[in-house]
């Protein structure tokens, strides 16, 4: 028996989200599936760094799961890949010790959110970026004000409701925004985040570009530790899950 650990790329449009829901299409279930396949009807059971909502992407999830099989990596990912549905793929795949955890040995991860600013939102991006209908956010405000959010702090304040997860406590090293073309991009990397998080971070500092909020009520919002005080949750389609760190 010997541990895997993979990266894998998915396009969220057609899941439900990564983890297994009962008579729902989801990453997990699609990756067991051809993992039954492999090792002829045993169930593999993958273990990924943290789920992903329904339609939101990833193009560096990490998981790890544990194999009997002594076929090469290479030829190991090749066979899932030719497998596996064509809005999954496996970027990469490595033996590694067997203390590693996809969940708990992370260190950190990265994020991307992305809005498409320009006047008509192309067909072919409205599954991956949420359009603004040519609205143009002040991103020198939108910068300003997440600097509150940077930092170690509860951060209730953008946390979904109906989490079971008592300590909220968390540190964001980064949040930058960036502009590729007509695309703006909020990244973020923490050593964890909370369920919503990003898209609720996403939402309010939208809401202080376009002048529906000050720049000094994010510090406000954070100290709240109140949900309520924050902005929308931003649409799913924008996330990406784009790195994680061990």
């Amino acid at each position: 028996m010997r541990r895997l650990k993979a990266i894998i790329s998915y396009d969220g449009t057609q899941f439900s989200g990564y983890q297994v829901q009962p008579g729902e299409r989801t990453v997990q279930a699609e990756l067991e599936r051809v993992l039954a396949i492999m090792h002829k009807g045993e169930k593999i059971k993958v273990t990924a760094s943290g789920r992903t909502d329904a339609r939101v992407h990833a193009t560096g999830q990490t998981l790890h799961f544990d194999s009997p099989l002594a076929i090469p990596v290479d030829k190991y990912m090749k066979a899932l890949n030719v497998q596996l549905p064509r809005d999954i793929r496996v970027m990469s795949i490595e033996e590694v010790a067997a203390d590693f955890h996809a969940r708990y040995s992370v260190k950190g991860k990265r994020y991307r959110y992305i809005w498409t600013c320009e006047p008509v939102q192309s067909p072919f991006r409205r599954h991956y970026t949420v359009e603004t209908n040519g609205v143009k956010p002040n991103v020198e405000a939108m910068q300003e004000a997440a600097k509150a959010i940077i930092g170690t702090h509860d951060f209730s304040c953008f946390c979904a409701a109906n989490t079971s997860v008592k300590d909220k406590v968390r540190t964001v090293s980064t949040l930058r925004f960036e502009w590729y073309g007509e695309e703006l991009h909020m990244v973020i990397e923490g050593n964890g985040f909370l369920y919503n998080m990003v898209r609720i971070i996403a939402g309010t500092l939208w809401e202080v570009g376009i002048g529906r909020r000050d720049i000094e009520n994010v510090e406000l919002v954070v100290k709240s530790m109140n949900r309520d005080q924050a902005g929308k949750t931003a649409p799913p389609q924008g996330l990406y899950l784009e790195k994680v760190f061990y």
